[in-house]
């Protein structure tokens, strides 16, 4: 007997001691048959490893989203071609959070940021805070393990 490819073997007890069916449960699962305790038979699983063929065609509407939404977006050099579908799809997907029947992608209305750096003297207050706020007495600590 080859081995047996089975999903859920369910037999009774007095159907395994007629035929002489042992199962046991070590480490693999296996079955004997009759008197012959030598010869071991198998499962096998049937699950089988399908692999998913993505459809490379874009929907109409992700087309038209990439078309009118994303025309003037400039995506990083760095990202390869396979990151920015990614990214697009994300896009695409929750594109409810990003824009709302009224304003594009990215325009929402109240949702604008001017991020203004000023390098000139005089400095802002946090421009001249220092990077790890300590005590003048932990500064000459640290300056001396620096040292």
């Amino acid at each position: 007997m080859e081995n047996c490819t089975s999903n859920h073997f369910i037999l009774g007890n007095d159907y395994l001691s007629i035929y002489g069916i042992e199962i046991s449960n070590q480490k693999d699962r296996y079955f004997t048959i009759g008197n012959n305790k030598r010869q071991k038979f198998g499962f096998l699983s049937n699950k089988k490893q399908i692999t998913v063929i993505k459809n490379e065609e874009k929907s109409p509407e992700k087309k038209l989203f990439i078309s009118e939404q994303l025309k003037e977006a400039e995506f990083n050099q760095d990202l390869t071609e396979k990151m920015k579908e990614k990214l697009i799809d994300l896009l695409f997907k929750y594109k409810n959070a990003f824009e709302t029947d009224k304003e594009p992608l990215g325009a929402i209305i109240g949702h604008e940021v001017d991020i203004i750096l000023n390098l000139e003297k005089p400095y802002p207050t946090l421009l001249r805070r220092y990077a790890y706020p300590a005590s003048p007495r932990a500064r000459e600590a640290l300056e001396v393990h620096i040292e």
